[in-house]
């Protein structure tokens, strides 16, 4: 089995909590789960705009990795307001994400995220 390597990146995306950026073994990287905060350190307004930084953030570190977009499998979603914010949220995230490879994706209600943020997204992905 490969050994792991942890990335951090310290002009990558902003760290809530001691973590790395994303875990790596092999082909598989495994990322943090991303909140909407902007390279600003700002986190936007709206959860079309949230969602839209997260993926950014992801797609930011997923690169950093030598990965694509296009090699992500799964994601898990955290909404703050699921009833309010779903329809939305899904809205963004299929428009970011390659037609015809939307990955595995589960997608559950919180009570809360770190710095007030209304969503946080992970991926699982693997080179193809």
């Amino acid at each position: 089995m490969p050994e792991a390597i942890f990335h951090v990146f310290q002009d990558g995306p902003a760290m809530v909590a001691p973590y790395s950026h994303a875990a790596q073994s092999g082909d598989w990287l495994f990322l943090t789960g991303q909140m909407p905060i902007g390279a600003d350190g700002l986190v936007p307004e709206g959860i079309e705009a949230q969602t839209k930084t997260c993926i950014d953030n992801l797609r930011d570190v997923m690169r950093r990795c030598g990965f694509e977009n296009g090699d992500v499998l799964q994601a898990r979603v955290f909404l703050t307001r699921f009833e309010q914010h779903y329809e939305r949220m899904n809205a963004v995230y299929q428009s970011m994400l390659p037609a015809g490879s939307m990955p595995a994706r589960t997608c559950v209600g919180v009570t809360a995220l770190a710095r007030g943020c209304d969503v946080e997204i992970d991926f699982v992905v693997r080179k193809r």
